[in-house]
């Protein structure tokens, strides 16, 4: 981490000197608070991840265009790894926090969905679970990780979830949906971390809320009546149900990839042990409200 301080306070972005003050959280990225001229920042540093699929190009394009928007704050300096944001003093969404608020968090996602496509510009970049969790299948078996004795009856489920999942939605995702990405200042809502934002499916989007925060089978209902405006058919429920799913199981992979190529001090096997269990509870639940036999472990 000394060497990322550095980093950025060598920065010809600031005015005077300046004392990064680190930001807890980021699996995949370092970020501080630094404040300078009487002023707070946010200095993100990440370099590409290209097996995690993660391109800082793209994530610069969509964080720019999602603050011109006004989803998100503005960025402010992009160079060599570092991203500079405008500080937003509010709070950061706990799991908790996302049901009492669910209609602001949709309206968000709609709006997202509805209208980036407008602001984004340069290389049109696909976010495709099923395409990731192929890939981290390849990578996991190169790798010789610790998981691939499981990993032909993960990537069997992942094919019959994609079979499922139906006519996907295509727009511009966020496809990281954590509660932790929502700040909200008291006025408004902000959506942060466009480290996954690309063309996707939409159905991707709302599964990964409600996996990432465990959202109830009520919670789930409201999430799709503020989306659809409507009531939510059959075909609305297996979509959303299949996306679920495989937001857990990308979750876990991502995990399990990480502990390869990942060398930031994080405990990456206790993070997939965690993961692989909320994708097992949410497959069985799958498999046992469309009945549908289990799958041999």
């Amino acid at each position: 981490m000394s060497n990322v301080v550095d980093k950025i306070r060598k920065l010809p972005f600031w005015s005077g000197d300046v004392d990064p003050v680190p930001l807890s959280g980021g699996l995949s990225n370092e970020s501080f608070v630094v404040t300078d001229g009487g002023r707070k920042y946010v200095a993100r540093y990440g370099l590409d991840i290209p097996f995690h699929h993660v391109i800082r190009e793209r994530e610069h394009e969509m964080s720019r265009a999602a603050a011109e928007l006004g989803l998100s704050p503005n960025l402010l300096f992009a160079e060599d790894g570092v991203m500079i944001f405008d500080f937003i003093d509010g709070t950061t969404y706990a799991a908790r926090d996302l049901p009492p608020n669910l209609e602001k968090v949709v309206e968000l996602i709609k709006k997202c969905h509805a209208e980036l496509h407008e602001y984004v510009r340069g290389p049109a970049y696909l976010f495709w679970v099923f395409h990731v969790l192929r890939d981290y299948a390849h990578r996991l078996r190169e790798g010789d990780s610790r998981m691939l004795q499981g990993l032909p009856r993960l990537m069997e489920i992942a094919g019959e979830l994609e079979r499922s999942a139906g006519t996907p939605r295509i727009c511009i995702c966020h496809a990281d949906l954590l509660a932790a990405n929502f700040i909200d200042d008291s006025e408004r809502l902000w959506l942060i971390d466009w480290e996954y934002g690309s063309y996707g499916n939409a159905w991707f989007d709302l599964g990964n809320l409600c996996a990432m925060s465990e959202f109830t089978r009520e919670d789930e209902s409201k999430l799709l009546h503020h989306y659809f405006e409507r009531e939510p058919d059959p075909n609305d429920w297996r979509r959303l149900d299949a996306m679920r799913c495989a937001a857990h199981l990308r979750e876990a992979m991502w995990s399990m990839v990480s502990e390869l190529h990942m060398e930031l001090d994080v405990d990456y096997e206790a993070y997939t042990a965690e993961q692989v269990a909320g994708f097992e509870a949410c497959h069985e639940r799958y498999r046992e409200r469309y009945g549908l036999a289990s799958v041999p472990r």
